[in-house]
């Protein structure tokens, strides 16, 4: 099985810069996600009671997407 393109980190940082003891934090992939969702519930009428699973899958999904025509 080959493992999924993440992307890699989302705040990469220079360890022998100024901040060493910062971490990476969140994939790119998972950054994407989390703004792909942000879209998706903004046009989520409101009122409607969408399946939260279904939105996840959704976003997961356009953050591929981006991934792969980020590596074009």
């Amino acid at each position: 099985m080959t493992a999924r393109d993440d992307g890699g980190p989302a705040f990469a940082h220079d360890p022998g810069g100024p901040f060493p003891q910062q971490v990476s934090g969140i994939t790119v992939r998972d950054y994407f996600a989390a703004a792909a969702m942000q879209g998706l519930l903004a046009q989520t009428p409101a009122g409607s009671q969408p399946r939260v699973a279904d939105f996840a899958s959704a976003a997961y999904t356009l953050a591929d997407a981006m991934l792969a025509e980020r590596a074009q």
